[in-house]
């Protein structure tokens, strides 16, 4: 439990920490060092009168944290969790901890995060509600933001067929932002999952949805934008994608209006266009020969080390994995992704991992 409070009393330091926080962790720093460090230096800068929060200051209030998820049956699921997704875990900066409401079992599948305009036209909301429903009815998780325009209608179109849907926040995630989407929440509970970074209780602040934006394409295989201006903040999810290793897509808009710029200026950078969820689909590969694609041209090579290691139908962990590899967790989790998204590897139950192989 102690190790625990540590962990959730690094998410209480200033945001602008919170990078350096997770290399740290990735470097194989403990919480409590990580986190008596931060405070230190923090009291080393200050002014001699102006008081910082100390180190036994922050645990006190991650265990009031704590207590509170409790009583409202949400789940704290620390990075080192083998619940813990296990795409996120792969990104540059994952958070230390997942405060989680729903069904964990909504991150053992495929996602494919939806994204777009608040103020979304007709059209918008339509193609969003449409392909959220689509890839629904193939087993595919829809991830979005819970924001109002395209990201609610993406959530509304997985629901609509039964399908499971992600809702990734910049608040707390015992908090519904904006208000009114607080019955849509609860439905994506039901069947889904709401998730954050944020300790519960936590209000939302403009600080917190660009960098949610990093969790909602590190939980997805592909992210689609859907008529983004400009300045949208979907263009920061999309550039995450990117940096992440994740598939980019956009669906093309009105010309006429601007109010997909952002959207087509992906496009000419080299985003997959999108007219229906078969499009995308084909970008993740399935049934299109992806895996023997990746063989032929190198990327999967036959003596791969993680592959060596993995035996057809014998799930494996992280931790034997790594010893077996002699690779490094931060490695091996971004080779387990990539032979994930080569169909060479399937995660399964209990944060495991199993080689996939047809031939055999």
């Amino acid at each position: 439990m102690s190790g625990l409070v540590d962990l959730v009393a690094l998410t209480l330091l200033p945001p602008g920490q919170w990078r350096a926080v997770s290399e740290q962790l990735q470097a194989g720093w403990t919480a409590p060092a990580i986190l008596e460090h931060h405070c230190d230096q923090r009291m080393a800068h200050a002014a001699p009168l102006r008081r910082r929060p100390e180190a036994h200051v922050l645990r006190s209030r991650a265990t009031t944290a704590l207590n509170r998820a409790s009583r409202e049956s949400i789940e704290c699921v620390p990075w080192t969790d083998a619940r813990y997704p296990f795409v996120l875990r792969s990104i540059a900066d994952p958070p230390p901890v997942l405060w989680i409401r729903g069904s964990m079992s909504a991150f053992e599948v495929v996602s494919v995060a939806i994204v777009g305009s608040r103020s979304g036209s007709p059209y918008a909301l339509a193609v969003a509600e449409r392909l959220a429903a689509d890839l629904s009815a193939r087993g595919i998780v829809v991830t979005s933001g819970l924001a109002r325009g395209v990201d609610s209608a993406a959530h509304r179109g997985a629901l609509s067929v039964g399908g499971r849907t992600v809702a990734v926040l910049g608040c707390g995630p015992d908090v519904a932002y904006p208000r009114e989407h607080e019955t849509l929440m609860a439905d994506i509970v039901a069947t889904g999952a709401v998730v954050s970074e944020l300790v519960p209780g936590t209000p939302p602040k403009a600080h917190f949805f660009p960098r949610r934006n990093r969790i909602i394409s590190g939980l997805s295989r592909a992210i689609v934008v859907i008529e983004a201006g400009e300045k949208s903040g979907s263009l920061i999810t999309a550039r995450c994608a990117l940096e992440q290793g994740r598939d980019v897509l956009a669906v093309p808009g009105n010309i006429l209006n601007g109010r997909n710029r952002g959207g087509h200026g992906l496009l000419r950078d080299g985003a997959k266009i999108v007219e229906s969820a078969d499009d995308i689909v084909e970008e993740l590969g399935f049934g299109f020969g992806r895996t023997a694609a990746l063989r032929s041209s190198g990327a999967v090579p036959e003596s791969d080390p993680v592959l060596a290691c993995l035996l057809p139908g014998e799930p494996s962990d992280v931790d034997t994995i790594a010893e077996r590899s002699g690779l490094s967790t931060a490695g091996l989790l971004t080779r387990l992704f990539e032979l994930e998204l080569a169909g060479l590897v399937r995660r399964a139950a209990g944060g495991r991992f199993v080689r996939f192989d047809r031939t055999c």
